[in-house]
Parts: structure tokens; sequence; C-alpha cells
């Protein structure tokens, strides 16, 4: 292990002396298990790592610190098959414990314990198929028991559990656009601009690499990504998870499963034992139309056009603009 260059890593993103103590200790601790197992913080891959997390899991040190720290590390040595490996346990692991929160808020705890009765929630380090079991159910009991309007406002608010105020900067963004127009036209040109950013320095664009292909086609479509206007509506695709794995492939059904993002639903794409409803989107629907509210200082209403989980090989949205904008 690189201590110091770590430490030094870790300091540049501003990590205090306590955290960046502790983050040392996990990367250690992680270090000996690969040792016993005749592998290196270099040469580990995915399969490594989820075998780690099932220690981790079985001491109750499945913390996101201590992903965290493990995540930093890959990333600073390069190891991105350990680094994806951390972000697909971690990306979205607390999405059905915000839903939980909204339905108490929104319909009362008497509703959502009908909802999560007898679920125990997944673990930190969960894979990614067992949730899919969990969001099946919990999905189809919401559908039973409330209003298809009520279902979608209440995923729309767990946005994936980012709050508003990760946005703030889209207001002043907005103002000082001084046009609606003017407004998506910068956002798209600085979309575009960090994708080429990634591309020329060959780094990843959250979990995936941007290569001129993928910089191609999403270039090709101002839906995707930032959204485009259309009329009264901002018509929104989103950007595929794995884009050049997806535009590579020719099988529909993996097509969608390379499409979709959700880790609490990606995995049934390809199991026809479970079925996650696409109601399930309207989370990511929350997720879509979050900075546009911020950006626009106003709730907006938001529509599901397509779904991997529908059959679709894409995912979109219309959020509809207000009459005075």
């Amino acid at each position: 292990m690189d201590e110091n260059g770590y430490r030094a890593f870790l300091k540049d993103r501003n990590l205090d002396d306590e955290k960046i103590t502790d983050s040392v200790a996990a990367v250690r601790r992680h270090e000996e298990y690969l040792e016993d197992n005749d592998k290196s913080l270099t040469s580990a891959d995915r399969q490594d790592f989820r075998a780690y997390v099932s220690i981790l899991m079985e001491k109750r040190n499945n913390s996101y610190e201590e992903f965290y720290a493990l995540a930093r590390y890959a990333y600073f040595i390069g190891n991105l098959e350990t680094y994806l490996g951390i972000l697909e346990l971690t990306d979205g692991a607390d999405v059905m414990e915000v839903l939980s929160d909204a339905l108490a808020d929104e319909i009362g705890d008497s509703w959502r314990e009908q909802i999560f009765e007898d679920i125990t929630l997944p673990p930190l380090g969960t894979p990614s198929g067992e949730k899919n079991k969990v969001a099946q159910i919990v999905i189809q009991r919401i559908e039973r028991l409330l209003d298809q309007e009520t279902c979608e406002e209440i995923l729309s608010k767990v946005a994936h559990g980012i709050p508003r105020e990760y946005y703030e900067k889209e207001r002043q963004k907005y103002l000082d656009a001084g046009s609606l127009q003017e407004y998506v036209k910068r956002k798209r040109a600085d979309a575009i601009e960090n994708l080429v950013k990634h591309r020329e320095e060959g780094t990843l664009f959250y979990t995936q690499e941007i290569t001129d292909e993928v910089l191609d086609f999403v270039s090709s479509r101002p839906d995707i990504l930032t959204g485009e206007l259309r009329e009264d509506v901002i018509y929104h695709t989103k950007i595929p998870y794995m884009t050049k794995e997806y535009l590579a492939e020719t099988d529909e059904r993996m097509k969608r499963f390379y499409y979709c993002h959700c880790p609490w639903a990606r995995e049934s794409i390809l199991d026809d034992d479970i079925d996650v409803s696409s109601t399930l989107c309207y989370c990511s629907a929350g997720f879509t139309k979050q900075p546009w509210e911020v950006a626009l200082d106003q709730p907006l209403e938001i529509r599901l056009v397509k779904s991997v989980l529908k059959g679709d090989l894409e995912c979109s949205f219309e959020i509809q603009l207000p009459k005075d904008i």
C-alpha cells in the first residue's frame, strides 16, 4: 500500500486527519485479506471485492465509510475493476430507506408499515439481484394499496436520495442565462464539454468510459443527458448506464440491461422470475426534474414516456413547463 501517497490524495480532497487515519486502516485490512488470498490491491477485481464484502457483512463492518475508503484507494491506484465494483454496491443503496421515510411523511406510518411488512431491507453490500426481489414486492404493494398518482408523487420525492441542496447553483445559472432557451443551451454546452474532457483525459463519467462513439451518440441526441426544450415541455432521455456496451450490443434484452441505471431493477431485466414495475422509474423521474425545479424555483410535473422496464430501448421523461415561464 502506498500510504503516503494515499494520505496526500485524501488531504487534497479535504478529509480531516481522523478520517484519513480510518481510511488507511480500512485499506490495510483489505490488503491483508487480499494477500492471504494471493492477490494485491492492484490485481484485485470485482469478484475479489465481492468476496471481501461478505466478510465485512459478517463482521458488521459494511459501512459507507469502509466502502468509500476502499473506493478512493482503488481510484487512487487506478484499479477501476475494484472501484466500479464498490460503486455498484453503494450507488442507490439507501433508496428503499428513503422511500420508507417518504411513505411515512406523505401518508403515515400505518401505510408504510403495511407496505414494508415482513420485509428486511438489504444491508449495504447486498448484490443487485437480491435487491431486485425486494423492489418487486415493495412496488407491487404500493401499486395495490395506493392510486397511481400517489405512487408517482411519493416515488418522485425519493429522487435517488439526492437532496435539493445539491443543485442550488442551478437557480443562479438560470437567472444569469436570462431566458429558458439560453439556460438550456448553456446546460447542453457544459454537459458536452464535460464529456469531451473525460474522453480526452481518459477518466470516468460516473461509472463509464467516454469513447468517441459515446460522445458522438450523446452529441447527436439533444434530449439525452440534459433534456431538450420541445414547446412547453423538457423532453429528457437518460444517458445509458453503460453507453459503450449499449451501442455495441445487438440483443435487445441486453441493450435494455446496459441502459438501466437502477440497482434495484437492472438485474430483473435478465431474470424471468422477477418483474419490477416501471412505476419504480418515478424515483428517477424525481431525480431528473429536481434540478429543473431548483432552476425555475417551483414544483414541476413529470411524466414517464419510455422505460426499459416496459420493454423500451431507452428511458425518457417529459417535464411540463409552467405557462408563465
